[in-house]
Formats: structure tokens, sequence, C-alpha cells
């Protein structure tokens, strides 16, 4: 699918490099979007075209920069590229509202819900901006990410006093953007790229403590699932290249960072051509039992060479990455995750639905048997291993039999952590030119409700086969409900909730130590609920010296579960 833009005077902007692009676009996916679709009409833009920024565009004037971050991991990076930004051109970080010179909202548009929660910030901000002091700076709004690339006319339309508007791939161009918001201009850049990866903006990380970081490794999706914005608003797949990515968790784990998360809309479908010697005729290698409707990509350096270098270079630094596509989980990547300590257990697997039914119509590209092959697979492969998954209640046409088949896939799988929502139909997308939201919000919300039950019934069960067990944590900080207890994440992504107090230092060492955040400590969990888990600090410890003792004790815990649960999650033969 072509992602082309036109100025007013008909001039193409950016396009496939090569004709055999237009001949796919000429041809189309079936009952997909066409090729009028992508295109963005010529007065829809006016006069507010904005070009990408040179190279000595206007400097901050020291002026503060306030961002609110909403929806999901990958907009907390982009936050962080669109800081470094701003940063090298003069403007300072305001850590409050209060001292701002600058708001800007990076958003999300993958519900509506998201949405409606930004339009009610701006009616919130607009009317900051108007009480806003005579002599003081004007205050600058700006609407930046996803949800500025699919709502700009309506944007600048309904919010009058709006400043700023700059989709995902336009971060470099905010420095002047913000020249002519200043001189009284609405500017806007939504131009979307077939290139743009931030490849050589180091991003400045804020992470709590500094103990985590995310790093983008790709940008942009090929998938196009019928329900899924993404496409439209964040472009077609590309991947940074990989001595870029190695070289910003060098210099993260020089910080003393314990933890990368490696980010992409469909981050396992990762590729990068930017060298000759990475380039061949190979085709992407497929989960073991998948085939697919989507087109696989010939060549490039992939994900598992990826994931193998990135785990090289700190032992003693947790990897972990999302957003997956289960059709990109060949054995390679899940034998690498097994054999590398520093690899965390623990695999995002969205399977949106448990009805094949329903995954056709969502253009998945698998059927439930597939997806349950793959579970199966997974858990052989690496057993203990601790799954998450995303699932979409009330999808067009969704049956009371399509539903129950959901809850069913629940049970089966048993997932450690969930992500569920109602299903929100979003223009652009395959659903919204071809399909019917004809599940009324009652139903819907009723079977979201299901959905959470049985999800919570199944993570408690399987959160409670830990108890006895003692788990490697990340302290990330105190708990939330009690200055008195520190909160932490195990291998597994499962929060950990353990009283403060100085433990021993080493196992045969009498000197002891508080605990804070960035520390790895052994933890003996002493109960277990659906989202989390609590316990008793040991000792002080490290990944390295600790990860293979603590895989065997669960696979022990796992292999000593009833029958019935331990043919289900079938991880230890």
């Amino acid at each position: 699918m072509l992602a082309v833009f036109i100025t007013r005077t008909g001039r193409l902007l950016s396009s496939a490099a090569s004709a055999g692009a237009g001949r796919r676009c000429k041809s189309g996916l079936p009952g997909g979007p066409g090729f009028r679709d992508f295109l963005r009409p010529a007065e829809e833009d006016g006069e507010r075209r904005a070009y990408p920024a040179e190279e000595g565009s206007p400097l901050g004037d020291a002026r503060r920069v306030f961002f609110e971050t909403y929806g999901c991991q990958m907009n907390v990076n982009d936050t962080e590229i669109a800081w470094s930004i701003l940063q090298k051109k003069g403007f300072l970080r305001a850590d409050n509202l209060a001292e701002a010179d600058v708001v800007l909202l990076v958003t999300c548009s993958v519900r509506e819900k998201a949405e409606q929660t930004i339009w009610n910030r701006l009616k919130d901000l607009t009317a900051l901006k108007k009480k806003r002091r005579k002599g003081q700076v004007p205050l600058k709004i700006g609407v930046l990410g996803c949800m500025a690339e699919r709502l700009k006319s309506e944007l600048l339309e309904r919010e009058k006093l709006l400043d700023v508007l700059a989709g995902p791939d336009a971060y470099r161009d905010l420095p002047r953007l913000l020249a002519l918001a200043d001189g009284g201009q609405q500017a806007s850049n939504v131009l979307l790229s077939l290139e743009e990866t931030y490849a050589d903006v180091m991003p400045v990380h804020r992470a709590a403590q500094g103990y985590s970081a995310f790093v983008s490794i790709m940008r942009g999706c090929d998938n196009m699932c019928s329900y899924c914005i993404v496409p439209f608003t964040r472009g077609r797949e590309r991947s940074r290249p990989v001595s870029s990515i190695l070289e910003e968790i060098r210099i993260l784990s020089e910080q003393g960072v314990k933890e990368v998360t490696l980010l992409g809309q469909n981050v396992n479908s990762y590729r990068d051509t930017s060298e000759q010697q990475f380039c061949s005729t190979d085709s992407a290698p497929l989960s073991r039992g998948f085939s697919t409707v989507y087109r696989t990509r010939q060549g490039g350096l992939r994900f598992s060479a990826l994931l193998d270098k990135v785990s090289l270079i700190d032992p003693n630094m947790r990897i972990r990455f999302t957003s997956p596509h289960p059709k990109d989980f060949p054995d390679e990547v899940l034998q690498l995750i097994q054999e590398r300590p520093n690899i965390c257990k623990q695999i995002h697997l969205p399977a949106q639905s448990g009805s094949s039914r329903m995954l056709q119509a969502m253009r998945r590209g698998y059927t439930r048997e597939a997806y349950l092959q793959l579970v199966e697979n997974i858990r052989r492969i690496i057993p203990g291993v601790s799954l998450s998954s995303d699932f979409i209640a009330g999808f067009c046409g969704e049956t009371e039999d399509d539903h129950q088949q959901t809850l069913s896939l629940l049970r089966e799988v048993q997932y450690n952590v969930g992500f569920l929502f109602a299903y929100s139909m979003r223009k652009k997308t395959h659903a919204y030119h071809r399909l019917q939201d004809d599940i009324p919000s009652e139903v819907k919300q009723r079977r979201l409700e299901e959905l959470i039950a049985v999800f919570r019934e199944e993570a408690t069960k399987i959160n409670a086969r830990l108890i006895g067990s003692t788990q490697l944590i990340l302290v990330e900080g105190d708990s939330k409900r009690s200055g008195q207890e520190l909160r932490g994440r195990n291998d597994g992504n499962v929060k950990v909730i353990f009283p403060k107090q100085e433990v021993p230092v080493q196992t045969s060492d009498k000197r002891t130590a508080p605990i804070k955040p960035g520390d790895y400590v052994l933890v003996k969990i002493t109960s277990a609920s659906s989202q989390s888990l609590r316990g008793l600090a040991l000792r002080h410890t490290t990944l390295r010296n600790t990860h293979l003792s603590e895989l065997q004790l669960n696979k022990q815990l796992y292999e000593s579960t009833e029958p019935s649960n331990a043919s289900c999650l079938n991880t230890l033969s």
C-alpha cells in the first residue's frame, strides 16, 4: 500500500521508489482501502503546508517545554526523541505545567476513548492559555503523534488556539513549527515518510530513577489489520540501522540502565537493509505452523540477529521487546530467548480474538488453531515462559459464539498479563470502509467485563503457582499504595510488592544494605493475585548470578501443577 502526499499544485512529495510498488498500488488489496484513502486532499492543507526543517532552524530562547504523553510505549520514546531535538535548539524542560511556555501533547488514536481524553485536555489548556497574564510569554499548545496525523483539519478548525501539529515523522521540524507559531500562525507538518527512523537522534531518556529505557528499533506497520489505524498514522514499516540501535544501548548500559525494551509497531518483523551485506533473496521465516496472508519481505538483517547482538552488550541488562505479531516467531527467535539469561522469558502474543471467523474478519493472517500451535511451541522451547496478550471485545459481526471462543482461549492459554478493550471504529481502516460496527455498546461492555473476569481468574491461578518460589526482581521504586513497601517486576513482567528493609549484600555475607531503585534482589513469593505478587526480599544479587537457578525452580513449580493445567501448558516435555 502506498502513502502519497500531494501539494495543492499537484506536485508529488513522497511515493514508492519503484514502478513495481506503483503496480501493487494499482491492483490494491482485496477488500481493503483504496488508493484514494492514502491521498490527502489539497484543500485540507491550504496555506499551512509545512516542509521539513533545515539546518539552522530557530532557537528556543530558553523557553520551557512541558510534555504530556498518552498511549503506548512508542509514544514515550517519541517524547524522548522530540525532547532531544528541542533541547539541541535551546529549549528547556519544564517539570510542571505552571512553568511551561510550550505544552506538547504526544497523542494516541488507537481507540476513541484515547482521543476523547485529548479533546478534553485541549479545552483545559486553551482556557489556561486565555488566562495567561500580559507580559508573560504567550503559551503555545501543540499536538504531536498519531492524533495529529489522523485529525489534522479537525484539530485546527475546532481548537482555534492550537498552535502546532506534528505527525510521528515530523519531530525534526518542531523548532521551525514553533517559530512559525511565535509569529501567530498555526503551523503543521503531518507528512509521513518512507525512510524516517530518527536513527541519528539520541533520545533523552527520563525513565523513573534511570533504571529502564525504551529503544525504538522500527517504525510503522505493513500488516493492515482491519481494525487498526496504525498504518495510516505511522506509515509503512522501516527499520532503524542495527549500528544505531547498538550504540544507543551501549550508552544506556554505561549510564547504568538495567532494562531495555525494544519497541516497534511490529517489532519482530525488524529488517535492516542499511548495509549491502545484509541484503539477500531469503524470505522472512515465519512461526512454526503459520501460513500468512501478508507479503513476506526478502533480505535484511532480521530480528533474531539484532536480539543476539543486543543481548551481548551487557549481561546484567534485561532485554524485553514489544509489540510483536504472532507470525514472526520462528524457532530461532524462541531458542535465542531460552538460551540468553538476560532476554526475559516473557512474550507478548496478541491474539485479539479466539474465533477463527473473527480473526479472518480482522485480517490477522492466522487461525485459532495456528495460534494455539504457536503457544504450544513457545512453551516447549521456553519452559516457564510468561505470556501476555491483547483482546478486542465486540468487533464487527462478533456473535455470542465468537465471544465464547475467545473466553475459552483465555482459559486454555492462561496469560500472566492481559490488555483487553471494547472495539471502537477508526476512520480510514478496512473495517470503516467494508464492515459494520453492529455490536451495541452495552453488549461490547458486557463481553469486555466477561473477558476481564476470565482473564483475572486464570491469571490468579498461574501467578499462584509462583508462591514459594524465589524470583529475581528489578526494583522500580516505592509501592504506589505505601511508602513502606517497594515494587518491581520479575522476569515474566509481573509486578512484585515487598517490604522495605536492609538485606544481605551476598549469600554468605553478613553485611546488609538498603534496597534502592535499579537494584536486583531475590524475593521469596508469599501470596499472589491476578495483578501482582507479594513477597519478602532475601538478598541483593545480579542478573548474571541468579537467572539459571530461578528458571530451574520455576520449572519445578510448573511441573507440579495439576494434570489439566499441565496438559494445557505443554511446556516441559
